[in-house]
């Protein structure tokens, strides 16, 4: 087992002045510490894994696709692999538990090998 505490990850990003930082990372899923200050602009693209934010501090607009919905502290918000997807009209430095399964970056591994395998 491991065990994290949210409050004392993101102080230690913050420290870092990390804007991303994985913590835990297995074939099944992978998790970090996201961090946009106020008035920033969130420039991510879409993953090839399903993603979970958890808003841990802070305020914001997601916009997924053509749907968006305000953001504060508590709020749990799932989006699909693949798509579009940001954060806007950041009001408060906005700090998220995200969660990506399977971990990240291995979704589109797969794919492209599964591409050149002509499956």
């Amino acid at each position: 087992m491991e065990a994290f505490n949210l409050e004392s990850l993101a102080r230690h990003h913050e420290a870092l002045n990390q804007r991303w930082a994985e913590f835990l990372r297995v074939d099944s899923l992978s998790a970090g510490i996201y961090r946009l200050p106020a008035g920033e602009t969130d420039l991510q693209r879409p993953h090839a894994e399903d993603e979970i934010y958890f808003v841990i501090r802070g305020k914001a607009i997601l916009r997924v696709g053509d749907e968006e919905r305000p953001v504060a502290p508590g709020d749990l918000l799932y989006v699909p692999r693949n798509a579009d997807h940001r954060f806007f009209n950041i009001s408060e430095d906005l700090v998220l538990l995200v969660v990506f399964a399977p971990a990240e970056g291995t979704a589109e591994r797969h794919e492209e090998h599964e591409r050149e395998a002509g499956v």
